[in-house]
């Protein structure tokens, strides 16, 4: 997923960071000077080019476009000089499920002021994660429970004093202070959180026992627009195996278009929108819409899949049992919604330009020679369908956790051009910063802070699969002060790629208008994987950070 920053230069003053694993700080090594060799744009090109073509089917798991991708990446890892990274294997097996929803029916409520139906695709979307042929909501109830956050540490709880099994519930997308400027506030204002993410949504309707969550779609707050939802939900989807079969799990989730959402309160005798202003507040009561029932159904097409991630290795010189980590998702959508006669979510930005990436710097690092450590070359899965295959890498590592020393993530690279700017995505919460800034002031670019904060980008890509286990990650991208045309070519440039692109057939080569910006990036990227490569240090997460806790245990442990 793409993301574009603006602004405040960075000291060009070398940091120092805490070692952790102790009792107390003490001052690290300094963080090493790396030489920066050149990276092949060829190799860019071509692989980018490879995994984006019509041949490779959108890439999505399972399908033939994934075998294809994970043969090319087997053999430019081995052209590259890396070793198998899984006990001689290249691959680590992610068990996935298929599922497709077919036969939908209309979202239907009755019981109203007049009944109301909802056509699938133009104005809701729905899928179920229960592994079953058949999925069925009848005459439920339907309550609207706000932003649908149960926060015992904020003490906010939208479910608060109801019980919603069987219910169906209808969620606002964000958190309920995502219209603050600042990052500030009871859920850090404009800075989305994990609570505001729709994973999160439904992952707490079932916790609740609801039997379907609706959640209402707007743009801003969603951060796209309906061709975006409309594009990823309708499809085969993909689900992580589970022992139950999801049966913990609500019979439908969905989204609903806005004005759809307030034709049903008004049938219902409800103001949505003064209802939505009431959900912003703590204390927030659910509200029934007292004598409306919902109703869908719909077939599941199952099949089992083993997907893969692709993993090579550099052995370190030095400390070999100390792995640095390089991440990228390798999948897409696959075959999607037609646009214009053209069916296939290629995804050359999204993300071939990533795990194009892998491979470059990979050649790169192999020769300038073997780091210190060791460099661990993961392309994951199942991305798009929500984090799975970093999150099964993450539980089930081939690297102990404790001995990943952390790592960089790559994801949709920019295609605008050279930026004077760099942002970090969540920037504050990690010492691996300290090696940015110093790549940063090499090539005379300035950090900056990220424009949309309120887009929750730190919980949408593979880094937070391993940060929730405490490997320190960080992600960053080019900007959007362009060297030619500056912060408005760099804006408009972005704008055009979330609403015509993103998501998209057309997201192809055509849709990368430059290199250079993605190149420039690639220096980096190397440059802060080797020095961490290169050095004694084991960088943590900041003071108080989320993440802090879990990273001292393994450490300790260690």
């Amino acid at each position: 997923m793409l993301r574009f920053p603006r602004i405040a230069a960075v000291a060009a003053a070398l940091l120092t960071v805490s070692a952790c694993g102790g009792d107390k700080a003490e001052t690290a090594p300094a963080i090493p000077d790396v030489e920066i060799p050149e990276i092949s744009l060829k190799t860019m090109q071509d692989v980018v080019g490879a995994l984006a073509s019509d041949e490779f089917e959108g890439r999505a798991p399972g399908t033939a476009g994934e075998a294809k991708t994970v043969a090319l990446l087997i053999e430019r890892f081995k052209a590259a000089g890396l070793e198998p990274g899984n006990n001689g294997s290249w691959t680590q097996d992610v068990p996935l499920v298929e599922i497709t929803a077919e036969n939908v029916s209309p979202l239907t409520f009755a019981g109203g002021k007049a009944p109301l139906s909802l056509a699938y695709g133009s104005d809701f979307v729905a899928g179920s994660y229960r592994v079953q042929p058949k999925a069925e909501v009848k005459d439920s109830d339907v309550v609207f429970v706000g932003y649908g956050i149960n926060a015992p540490e904020k003490g906010w709880n939208d479910y608060a004093g109801l019980d919603v099994k069987g219910k169906t519930v209808v969620i606002l997308v964000n958190d309920p202070d995502w219209e603050v400027k600042e990052p500030r506030g009871e859920f850090n204002g404009r800075a989305m959180t994990y609570y505001g993410r729709w994973t999160y949504k439904y992952e707490e309707a079932a916790r609740q026992g609801a039997a379907a969550a609706l959640i209402v779609h707007d743009t801003e707050p969603a951060a796209y627009g309906w061709n975006v939802v409309q594009s990823s939900w309708t499809g085969t989807q993909y689900l992580a195996a589970s022992e139950n079969n999801g049966a913990d799990q609500t019979a439908a989730n969905g989204w609903i278009q806005l004005p759809k959402a307030r034709e049903l309160f008004a049938g219902a005798g409800l103001d949505f929108d003064q209802l939505r202003n009431a959900a912003k507040k703590k204390g927030f009561k659910p509200v029934a819409l007292t004598g409306v029932k919902a109703s869908l159904s719909f077939d599941n097409k199952i099949a089992r899949k083993q997907s893969k991630n692709v993993i090579g290795v550099l052995p370190g010189a030095k400390r070999p049992d100390e792995y640095v980590l390089y991440t990228a998702h390798w999948d897409h959508l696959g075959k999607c919604e037609p646009v214009d006669g053209d069916g296939i979510c290629n995804g050359a930005i999204d993300n071939a330009t990533g795990t194009a990436a892998l491979v470059a710097i990979a050649e790169a690092n192999k020769k300038a020679g073997a780091p210190d450590r060791s460099l661990v070359f993961l392309a994951v899965t199942a991305e798009e369908s929500g984090l799975l295959g970093s999150k099964y890498y993450a539980e089930n590592p081939v690297f102990p956790l404790a001995k990943t020393v952390g790592g960089v993530n790559m994801d949709a690279l920019s295609g605008a051009g050279a930026a004077r700017d760099i942002i970090v995505i969540g920037r504050g919460k990690s010492e691996l910063e300290a090696y940015l800034e110093k790549a940063v002031a090499m090539d005379n670019r300035v950090i900056v802070n990220e424009p949309t904060p309120e887009k929750g980008f730190y919980y949408r890509s593979d880094h937070f699969s391993l940060a929730k286990l405490g490997v320190p990650m960080i992600y960053f991208d080019g900007g959007e002060d362009l060297v030619d045309g500056g912060t408005a070519a760099g804006k408009a440039w972005a704008e055009a790629y979330t609403e015509k692109h993103y998501h998209a057939p057309s997201d192809d080569m055509n849709a990368i208008t430059s290199w250079d910006g993605m190149m420039a990036d690639l220096r980096l990227y190397y440059a802060v994987g080797r020095m961490l490569a290169m050095t004694t240090a084991w960088p943590n997460w900041n003071e108080g950070d989320e993440f802090r806790a879990i990273r001292d245990a393994s450490l300790a442990a260690k």
